[in-house]
C-alpha cells in the first residue's frame, strides 16, 4: 500500500506541474516497470524461489487488465478531480473484488460489512465534500479503471511466482498501452523531469509495488484484499503531508480513523 501510495505523489507530482503529459506518463510507466522487472528476473539466481524454473509468465488476459487499468485511469484524470475519482476508482474496486468473492463462496461476517462501511464512510467523507458532480465520460472511465484493477488484482490471487508473472504482464500490457495511447502520446510534450518521475511510478512504484501485492495476494481472501487497499488514499494524503509540505486537515484525520478501524476490523477475524 505504501508503494500504491508512492505512486499517487509521483503522479500527481508529474501530471499536476505539467511536466508530462497523460498518455506519455502513462507510456513510459509501463515500458520503465517492465525492463526492471524482466531485469530483476534477469539477475535472479533461478526460475522460482525453490529453484525450479517458473513455467507461469503472465497472461494476455492480466494484462489487459492491467492496461485497461493504467489507460482508463490515466484518461479519466483529465476530465475529473482526484477526490471524486478516487472514490468512484475504490469503489468499482470494492464492488468487483467483494462481488467475485461471494460469487465464489465467500460468506463475510457482519463485522466485515461493519467494517466495509466504516471504511467507505471514511474514503466518502475524505473525497467527496466539496466536489462537483464529475464528467460522465471521465467518471465511466474511472469506474472502468476500478472494474480493470479489481480484475486484474483477483487474477493473482492464483500466482506461485509473483515476480515472473508480474513481468509477464507489464510486457503484454506495455504493448497494449502503446496501441492504445501511441497517438495521443506522440503529440504531447515531455519534460526530463515529468520522465524521471514517470519512471520512477514504472520502475519501483508500480513495477516492485505490484510484484508485492501479487506476493501478498495469495494470503487475501477478495475482501481482505479490497478493503485494505483503501488505506491507500489516506496515506497518499499524510505522505503528501510530509514530503509536499502540504497540510494535515481535520477532515483526513477522521478519514484515517474511520478506514483504519474499518480495516482493523476485518483484519480481526482473519487473525
Amino acid at each position: 500500500m505504501i508503494a500504491f501510495a508512492a505512486n499517487s505523489l509521483l503522479t500527481r507530482g508529474a501530471l499536476d506541474r505539467h511536466l508530462i503529459d497523460a498518455p506519455s506518463f502513462t507510456l513510459i510507466r509501463l515500458i520503465s516497470g517492465a525492463f526492471m522487472l524482466a531485469l530483476l528476473l534477469a539477475v535472479r539466481p533461478s526460475g522460482r524461489p525453490d529453484g525450479s524454473v517458473s513455467p507461469d509468465r503472465g497472461s494476455w488476459s492480466s494484462a489487459l487488465s492491467l492496461a485497461g487499468y493504467a489507460v482508463a485511469f490515466t484518461l479519466a484524470y483529465m476530465s475529473i478531480g482526484a477526490g471524486v475519482g478516487a472514490l468512484l476508482l475504490f469503489g468499482a474496486v470494492q464492488v468487483t473484488m467483494i462481488g467475485t468473492g461471494i460469487a465464489r463462496g465467500d460468506r463475510p461476517l457482519s463485522r466485515d460489512w461493519l467494517g466495509l462501511a466504516l471504511a467507505m464512510a471514511g474514503l466518502a467523507w475524505l473525497t467527496v465534500p466539496g466536489a462537483s458532480a464529475p464528467d460522465v465520460t471521465g467518471a465511466a472511465l474511472m469506474v472502468i479503471a476500478g472494474v480493470c484493477w479489481g480484475a486484474y488484482s483477483i487474477a493473482g490471487r492464483g500466482s506461485r511466482d509473483p515476480l515472473a508473472v508480474t513481468t509477464g504482464n507489464f510486457w503484454r500490457a506495455s504493448i497494449l498501452a502503446v496501441v492504445a495511447l501511441g497517438v495521443l502520446a506522440a503529440r504531447g510534450q515531455v519534460t526530463t523531469r515529468g520522465a524521471l518521475l514517470a519512471t520512477a511510478s514504472g520502475a519501483l512504484a508500480s513495477g516492485v509495488g505490484y510484484t508485492l501485492w501479487y506476493a501478498a495476494l495469495p494470503a487475501l481472501g477478495a475482501w481482505r484484499a479490497s478493503l485494505v487497499q483503501l488505506t491507500v488514499p489516506i496515506l497518499t494524503g499524510f505522505a503528501a503531508a510530509l514530503l509536499l509540505n502540504e497540510s494535515i486537515s481535520q477532515r483526513l484525520v477522521i478519514a484515517g480513523v474511520l478506514v483504519t478501524t474499518g480495516v482493523w476490523i476485518t483484519l480481526q477475524r482473519a487473525r
